[in-house]
């Protein structure tokens, strides 16, 4: 299997580390990975599309290797577009194509409605749009995310005294097999004092102060131009309930929606029938 190479982007604010697979020659591509988790959630799926494609898998900002936002700023969803679209100036890609997992599909499908110019191709997994919220739930939501990023100010992160303690911990928070956890946890740990702790920044806990209502996020997929393959497990293995999902995928237009056996990291943890769809000829 093709092995990935390290990179290091600078883009204006943040240093962002990638890995990267293929040949720079060939169509780019930029992936991004699910809250929490890291670049190496492509370990698996970006090899088999490497011979297509170029592929860089982005650590975004609080996680895995990249920089973390500066003290007393907040990780809000609609800055990630900022950092992607940053990542791909720097790269010098005028136009690509966008994969996405999770939080990173809700990144990717934004990027594409908003900015359809520069999206090629969009492929989803597990997810299409930005996480949203009942309207008559805002003043609680704002409360919330203000309490929790309160509180959370100067909490440490738990230490691991060994490598395989912290693999067993992901293990079982994410349902993952135990070749999936540790390429996670390879990628996503830092040496400290006492052991091992999460690299990844502890204001990514704090609920968001804000959301989209249903109603604006189908509004921003109505925009999508690109041709859009989203792929959901079978059965439904992510918090937003199927029938949003589902209905969220019949809005988008040129969209190609495929079920799949597996869980939430169902590219992870078996990639090549993810791969066989991502490289089935679309129309444009």
């Amino acid at each position: 299997m093709m092995s990935a190479r390290e990179r290091l982007i600078a883009t204006p604010h943040l240093r962002l580390a990638a890995k990267e697979w293929g040949d720079d020659s060939l169509p780019p591509l930029l992936a991004l990975h699910g809250w929490l988790d890291n670049a190496a959630s492509f370990d698996a799926l970006a090899p088999l599309l490497a011979e297509r494609f170029h592929v860089v898998a982005l650590d975004l900002p609080g996680h895995g290797r990249s920089q973390h936002r500066p003290a007393g700023v907040r990780y809000h969803f609609v800055d990630y577009l900022d950092d992607v679209l940053a990542a791909a100036d720097a790269l010098g890609w005028e136009t690509f194509s966008l994969l996405g997992h999770s939080l990173g599909g809700g990144i990717a499908s934004c990027i594409a409605a908003a900015f359809p110019e520069r999206v090629e191709t969009l492929l989803l997994i597990e997810v299409a749009g930005a996480v949203s919220a009942p309207v008559d739930h805002s003043c609680a939501q704002l409360r919330k995310g203000i309490d929790q990023f309160r509180d959370n100010a100067g909490k440490a992160l738990r230490v691991f005294a060994d490598v395989e303690i912290a693999v067993a911990a992901r293990r079982k928070a994410g349902g993952l097999s135990d070749a999936a956890a540790r390429a996670l946890v390879l990628r996503g740990i830092r040496e400290v004092e006492g052991g091992w702790s999460w690299s990844s920044d502890p204001r990514l806990m704090p609920a968001s102060p804000q959301r989209f209502s249903e109603d604006q996020v189908l509004a921003i997929l109505d925009h999508i131009g690109a041709p859009t393959l989203l792929v959901l497990a079978e059965p439904i293995a992510m918090p937003i309930p199927e029938a949003i999902m589902l209905a969220r995928a019949a809005r988008i237009p040129n969209a190609t929606l495929v079920r799949l056996p597996g869980n939430h990291h169902l590219h992870l943890e078996d990639a090549k029938p993810v791969a066989e769809w991502i490289l089935r000829p679309r129309a444009g």
